[in-house]
Protein backbone atom coordinates (compact mmCIF):
# COMPACT_ATOMS: atom_id res chain seq x y z
CA UNK A 1 0.00 0.00 0.00
CA UNK A 2 1.21 3.50 -0.85
CA UNK A 3 0.68 6.17 1.80
CA UNK A 4 1.29 9.86 1.08
CA UNK A 5 2.75 11.88 3.95
CA UNK A 6 2.67 15.62 4.49
CA UNK A 7 3.24 17.85 7.50
CA UNK A 8 3.62 21.45 8.52
CA UNK A 9 1.62 22.99 5.69
CA UNK A 10 0.89 26.10 7.79
CA UNK A 11 -0.64 28.79 5.52
CA UNK A 12 0.75 27.44 2.23
CA UNK A 13 -2.39 26.10 0.54
CA UNK A 14 -0.86 26.09 -2.98
CA UNK A 15 2.20 24.20 -1.77
CA UNK A 16 -0.04 21.71 0.04
CA UNK A 17 -2.05 21.19 -3.15
CA UNK A 18 1.14 20.62 -5.18
CA UNK A 19 2.36 18.03 -2.66
CA UNK A 20 -1.00 16.25 -2.56
CA UNK A 21 -1.27 16.27 -6.36
CA UNK A 22 2.21 14.73 -6.62
CA UNK A 23 1.46 12.00 -4.07
CA UNK A 24 -1.87 11.10 -5.68
CA UNK A 25 -0.31 11.11 -9.17
CA UNK A 26 2.31 8.67 -7.85
CA UNK A 27 -0.28 6.25 -6.53
CA UNK A 28 -1.05 7.27 -2.93
CA UNK A 29 -3.97 5.22 -1.64
CA UNK A 30 -4.13 7.00 1.73
CA UNK A 31 -2.90 10.40 2.95
CA UNK A 32 -1.52 11.24 6.39
CA UNK A 33 -1.07 14.84 7.55
CA UNK A 34 1.26 15.02 10.58
CA UNK A 35 -0.06 18.33 11.92
CA UNK A 36 0.22 22.09 11.73
CA UNK A 37 -2.50 22.12 9.12
CA UNK A 38 -3.44 25.71 10.05
CA UNK A 39 -5.85 26.45 7.16
CA UNK A 40 -9.36 25.03 6.71
CA UNK A 41 -8.65 25.12 2.95
CA UNK A 42 -6.00 22.45 3.49
CA UNK A 43 -8.57 20.27 5.28
CA UNK A 44 -10.83 20.80 2.27
CA UNK A 45 -8.01 19.66 -0.05
CA UNK A 46 -7.61 16.49 2.02
CA UNK A 47 -11.33 15.80 2.13
CA UNK A 48 -11.76 16.40 -1.61
CA UNK A 49 -8.75 14.43 -2.85
CA UNK A 50 -10.93 11.32 -3.39
CA UNK A 51 -8.88 9.01 -1.18
CA UNK A 52 -8.97 8.26 2.53
CA UNK A 53 -6.95 10.49 4.83
CA UNK A 54 -6.21 11.24 8.46
CA UNK A 55 -4.80 14.42 10.00
CA UNK A 56 -3.49 15.02 13.50
CA UNK A 57 -3.75 18.35 15.29
CA UNK A 58 -0.48 20.26 15.54
CA UNK A 59 0.51 22.93 18.03
CA UNK A 60 -0.86 25.59 15.63
CA UNK A 61 -4.22 23.91 15.04
CA UNK A 62 -6.33 24.60 18.17
CA UNK A 63 -8.62 26.88 16.13
CA UNK A 64 -9.55 23.86 13.94
CA UNK A 65 -11.23 22.00 16.83
CA UNK A 66 -14.62 23.40 15.79
CA UNK A 67 -14.23 21.46 12.51
CA UNK A 68 -13.48 18.15 14.25
CA UNK A 69 -16.71 16.45 13.13
CA UNK A 70 -16.45 17.61 9.53
CA UNK A 71 -12.92 16.27 8.84
CA UNK A 72 -10.96 13.19 9.87
CA UNK A 73 -8.97 14.96 12.61
CA UNK A 74 -7.38 13.11 15.53
CA UNK A 75 -5.48 13.99 18.68
CA UNK A 76 -1.98 12.80 19.42
CA UNK A 77 -0.77 10.19 19.89
CA UNK A 78 -3.21 8.41 17.60
CA UNK A 79 -2.81 4.67 17.08
CA UNK A 80 -4.30 2.93 14.07
CA UNK A 81 -3.75 -0.03 11.78
CA UNK A 82 -3.40 0.16 8.01
CA UNK A 83 -2.04 -2.40 5.54
CA UNK A 84 -1.55 -4.92 8.37
CA UNK A 85 0.80 -2.42 9.99
CA UNK A 86 0.54 -0.63 13.35
CA UNK A 87 0.99 3.14 13.17
CA UNK A 88 1.39 5.89 15.74
CA UNK A 89 0.65 9.40 14.45
CA UNK A 90 1.54 12.61 16.25
CA UNK A 91 2.71 16.11 15.53
CA UNK A 92 5.02 16.80 18.46
CA UNK A 93 7.84 14.25 18.79
CA UNK A 94 6.99 13.51 22.43
CA UNK A 95 5.81 9.89 22.17
CA UNK A 96 8.79 8.44 20.33
CA UNK A 97 8.72 5.00 21.97
CA UNK A 98 9.01 2.18 19.42
CA UNK A 99 5.60 0.73 20.35
CA UNK A 100 4.31 0.38 16.77
CA UNK A 101 5.72 -0.63 13.38
CA UNK A 102 5.77 2.98 12.15
CA UNK A 103 5.89 6.27 14.06
CA UNK A 104 4.92 9.32 12.00
CA UNK A 105 5.50 12.83 13.33
CA UNK A 106 6.02 16.43 12.24
CA UNK A 107 6.80 19.70 14.05
CA UNK A 108 10.58 19.76 13.51
CA UNK A 109 10.26 20.73 9.83
CA UNK A 110 13.12 18.28 9.18
CA UNK A 111 12.77 15.14 7.05
CA UNK A 112 13.65 12.00 8.96
CA UNK A 113 13.58 8.37 7.90
CA UNK A 114 15.17 6.23 10.57
CA UNK A 115 14.71 2.50 11.18
CA UNK A 116 15.54 1.53 14.77
CA UNK A 117 14.64 -1.60 16.74
CA UNK A 118 12.23 -2.78 14.00
CA UNK A 119 10.34 0.57 14.06
CA UNK A 120 10.36 3.13 11.25
CA UNK A 121 10.41 6.74 12.52
CA UNK A 122 9.26 9.03 9.74
CA UNK A 123 8.88 12.80 9.45
CA UNK A 124 7.98 14.00 5.92
CA UNK A 125 9.52 17.45 6.53
CA UNK A 126 7.80 20.76 5.84
CA UNK A 127 5.45 21.41 2.96
CA UNK A 128 5.44 25.14 3.76
CA UNK A 129 9.12 25.81 2.94
CA UNK A 130 9.32 28.09 5.95
CA UNK A 131 12.68 27.06 7.39
CA UNK A 132 14.38 26.30 4.07
CA UNK A 133 13.85 27.02 0.39
CA UNK A 134 12.30 23.63 -0.38
CA UNK A 135 8.86 22.12 0.03
CA UNK A 136 8.92 18.49 1.20
CA UNK A 137 6.66 15.46 1.36
CA UNK A 138 7.07 11.69 1.31
CA UNK A 139 5.51 8.47 0.06
CA UNK A 140 5.63 5.37 2.22
CA UNK A 141 5.08 2.03 0.52
CA UNK A 142 4.29 -0.78 2.93
CA UNK A 143 4.69 -4.39 1.80
CA UNK A 144 4.90 -7.65 3.74
CA UNK A 145 8.70 -7.56 3.56
CA UNK A 146 9.75 -3.90 3.21
CA UNK A 147 9.14 -0.26 4.01
CA UNK A 148 10.03 1.95 1.03
CA UNK A 149 10.19 5.70 1.63
CA UNK A 150 10.39 8.15 -1.26
CA UNK A 151 11.39 11.62 -0.09
CA UNK A 152 10.26 14.42 -2.42
CA UNK A 153 11.67 17.95 -2.51
CA UNK A 154 10.80 20.93 -4.68
CA UNK A 155 12.62 24.23 -4.68
CA UNK A 156 10.16 27.11 -4.18
CA UNK A 157 11.22 28.55 -7.54
CA UNK A 158 10.80 25.29 -9.49
CA UNK A 159 7.83 23.30 -10.74
CA UNK A 160 9.23 19.77 -10.50
CA UNK A 161 9.96 17.57 -7.52
CA UNK A 162 13.20 15.65 -7.03
CA UNK A 163 13.18 12.41 -5.09
CA UNK A 164 15.37 10.14 -3.01
CA UNK A 165 14.59 6.53 -2.00
CA UNK A 166 15.13 4.84 1.38
CA UNK A 167 14.45 1.12 1.78
CA UNK A 168 14.21 -0.98 4.94
CA UNK A 169 13.72 -4.69 5.45
CA UNK A 170 10.63 -5.16 7.54
CA UNK A 171 11.11 -7.13 10.74
CA UNK A 172 7.90 -8.78 11.88
CA UNK A 173 7.54 -9.56 15.54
Amino acid sequence: MKIGLISDTHTKVKMAKAALDLLIKNGAEFIIHAGDIVEVEILDLLKNCAIRYIAVYGNNDAHLASYHGKYNLVQEPHYFKLANTKFKLMHMPYYMAPDTDIVIFGHTHIFESDFKNSTLFLNPGEVCARNKSISECAMLEVTDSRFEVTYYTRDKKEDTFKHQLFSYERIKS
